[in-house]
Formats: structure tokens, C-alpha cells, sequence
């Protein structure tokens, strides 16, 4: 079993640092962050079932921390409809080009933050209840399926449902984290999960709980308005490294 080369496991190790730290922080975006760095060391058929499996580990880990407040008549709807889409997704990654697709949710991440940063009271939508919500999560399940990219979709509802940073949190991290399972569960009988995979693994996970247990530590030190720029600010920058690597 060959090691990959140097220069790739360091970009391996700093993505998984990265977006461990982003997951820890806000319970989202791990795949947002890794794949800007994983990409150009990976193929995206190993990078997609990869980040899923990070992305679980440091779910995982910071659960126990929010499980308290999670409240299950709201989270039903994200994790059924979720479901239903990964396997959907999952059956459309041999056959969607990946540069396209990361382009596109680069550009939509970049024009959402662009115009929520000049919002001085940003808009809240009280309409559409559960079917609302449900409808989001299956784009979310969808894409997690495809390129393990769950969070951006539900992360942006959760914003503009207004919901403060424990109700977007206690909702958005067991979706992501049951997606990503599922989507990893999927990957591995449609027979992605080779020796390639599992090297990567033996170096991303570890990586990923230092960074997410980092990134916990500071979740319990700041407020809904700093929590909402940082989501805001990962987001921007995760829109515009899915754009320079789609380029």
C-alpha cells in the first residue's frame, strides 16, 4: 500500500484541520471547507465519501454538547426529507460534472452573503412551515449525496427562519450528521470506498476531531449576532474557494 505524496497529505491535513474547526464552531460546512483543499490532492468520487466520514466524526464528537436542545418536531421533516434525497444524489455523482456544480453553489453562496451583509435587519420568513422546511432539507440530502455539500441549503434557511444560534445548531447538526452517514453508507455500496479512501481516512479523521474540538471550545464563548457573522463569513469564503477551484 503506497503513501500518497508529501505535498498531498499536507494539503489533506490542512483541510481537515480547517474545516474541522469551521464544523466545531458552527455544525456545519465541513464539506464547504474540505473540498477547496481536498480537490486538488483527491479525485471528488474519493473526496465525497471522505468528507462524509470526517464530517460524522466531528458531528460526533460535538453532539453531546447540543443534544439538549434539539427539538424533534422541528428536526423530523430535515431528517425524512433529507433521507429520501442522499440516495438520489448519490446516484447522480457518476454522471454530473463536479467543476459546474461547485461553481454554481460558489456563485449562489457569494450572492446570498453579499446580500445579507448590506441587510440591516435581515428578512425572516415565518411561512411555509414543515413542507417549507422539508423542501430544503431534500435539496440539502441531495447534494450531500452528490458531493457531501448538505449544509449550505439548510445552514441559509436556518438564517432566514431567524432562529438564534442553539435553534439553528440543535437542527442543522444532527441533519448534517445523519445525511452524511447516509451519503457515506451509500458511497459504500455503490463501491466508492476503495484502499485509496481508507489511507485518506487513516489521515483526515484524526485531523478533524483536533480541529472540531477547537472549534467547540469557541462556539460556547460567543453571541446569536457574532455567531451569525462568522456563518456568514465561512460561507463567503467557502462560496469563493468552491469558484477558484471550479476555474
Amino acid at each position: 500500500m503506497t503513501l500518497p505524496p508529501t505535498g498531498d497529505i499536507v494539503i489533506v491535513v490542512v483541510g481537515a484541520l480547517v474545516a474541522g474547526f469551521v464544523n466545531g464552531l458552527s455544525g456545519t460546512g465541513y464539506a464547504l471547507a474540505s473540498l477547496g483543499f481536498w480537490l486538488h490532492a483527491m479525485s471528488p468520487i474519493t473526496a465525497a465519501p471522505l468528507t462524509a466520514l470526517c464530517g460524522v466524526s466531528g458531528h460526533l464528537q460535538s453532539l453531546p454538547k447540543i443534544w439538549s436542545g434539539v427539538s424533534w418536531p422541528r428536526l423530523w421533516p430535515y431528517l425524512t426529507a433529507g433521507l429520501v434525497g442522499v440516495p438520489i444524489g448519490t446516484a447522480l455523482l457518476d454522471g454530473v460534472q463536479v467543476q459546474p456544480l461547485k461553481l454554481g453553489v460558489g456563485l449562489l453562496l457569494i450572492v446570498y452573503v453579499s446580500w445579507m451583509a448590506f441587510m440591516r435587519h435581515p428578512p425572516v420568513i415565518r411561512g411555509g412551515g414543515r413542507i417549507a422546511d422539508a423542501a430544503i432539507a431534500f435539496i440539502g440530502g441531495v447534494m450531500g449525496g452528490l458531493a457531501s455539500l448538505s449544509g449550505p441549503a439548510p445552514t441559509i434557511w436556518a438564517q432566514l427562519r431567524g432562529w438564534d444560534k442553539h435553534q439553528q445548531r440543535a437542527t442543522n447538526q444532527p441533519y448534517n450528521m445523519s445525511v452524511l452517514a447516509f451519503a457515506l453508507v451509500s458511497s459504500a455500496v455503490a463501491g466508492f470506498l476503495d484502499s485509496t479512501f481508507f489511507i485518506w481516512a487513516a489521515i483526515a479523521v484524526p485531523c478533524t476531531l483536533i480541529g472540531a474540538h477547537i472549534g467547540l471550545a469557541l462556539y460556547g464563548r460567543i453571541n446569536d449576532v457574532q455567531f451569525r457573522r462568522i456563518v456568514l463569513v465561512l460561507l463567503g469564503l467557502s462560496g469563493a474557494t468552491l469558484i477558484l477551484s471550479a476555474l
